[in-house]
């Protein structure tokens, strides 16, 4: 399968401190889906930030669907995450001052995608993922479950081509957990390229094909794919 998301050697270090991330390498095929698991500052969200574009690394190369992410202004990298990138967050990133359909319509504006068609891939999605009955609602008046599925709706509405998602039901209970994970299944059923972060062993080996292990900056262990002939390398030299 071809590799969608590339990282080479990567560093990232915040002023004088130790490494973020230090010295990973990784692959990802594009279609295939990869749980990032380890303890709180191991460096997992910092490896999200440097596939999205977020964060620039010290050394080393990422790439995305071909293109180096690590050499791009903050405008090209932003550009390039409106058009390619949905990302989702532990704590959902909604507007309270803007509705459900407006929260997820926000992205395909600013990528300047025609109203009309924004409308009516906003409205499919939100009536896929059980919630166009609150398209009008504003974020205060829903439950976690409800606000995560806006996030994700609004993670989709460009179509992105990779999905990262930050520890996408941190903030839920087990049972919204659950229901959470069983949509990223069907995601991942879709052909779409996901990386999770996330601190949930269940969620990682029901919903992921491949978990890479982070300690200390440094990936400490890889588990074979769920399929034959998917690419994900973690080295940490």
């Amino acid at each position: 399968m071809d590799v969608l998301v590339r990282v080479d050697d990567v560093t990232k270090r915040y002023n004088d401190g130790p490494a973020a991330v230090d010295r990973v390498s990784v692959r990802v095929a594009a279609g295939e889906s990869v749980a990032v698991m380890g303890p709180s500052g191991s460096g997992k969200t910092t490896l999200l930030n440097l596939i999205a574009g977020l964060d620039r690394p010290t050394s080393g190369v990422v790439m995305v669907a071909g293109e180096r992410i690590d050499r791009l202004s903050e405008t090209g990298a932003a550009r390039f995450r409106r058009q390619h990138v949905g990302m989702i967050f532990q704590f959902f990133n909604l507007l309270e001052d803007l509705t459900v359909l407006d929260n997820v319509l926000l992205p395909a504006q600013l990528g300047g995608l025609r109203a009309a068609k924004a409308v009516g891939t906003a409205v499919e999605l939100l009536e896929r993922l059980g919630i166009e009955s609150h398209r009008d609602a504003y974020p205060g008046r829903l439950s976690g479950g409800e606000r995560q599925r806006v996030a994700i709706a609004r993670a989709l509405v460009n179509r992105p081509i990779l999905l990262l998602a930050d520890e996408p039901t941190g903030a839920l209970d087990s049972a919204t957990g659950e229901e959470i994970g069983r949509l990223l299944l069907e995601l991942q059923g879709t052909g779409l390229t996901m990386v999770i972060v996330t601190h949930n062993p269940s969620l990682a080996a029901r919903y992921a094909s491949r978990t890479l292990t982070m300690a200390d900056g440094r990936i400490n262990s890889r588990l074979a794919a769920v399929e034959a002939g998917t690419a994900l390398e973690g080295v940490a030299r």
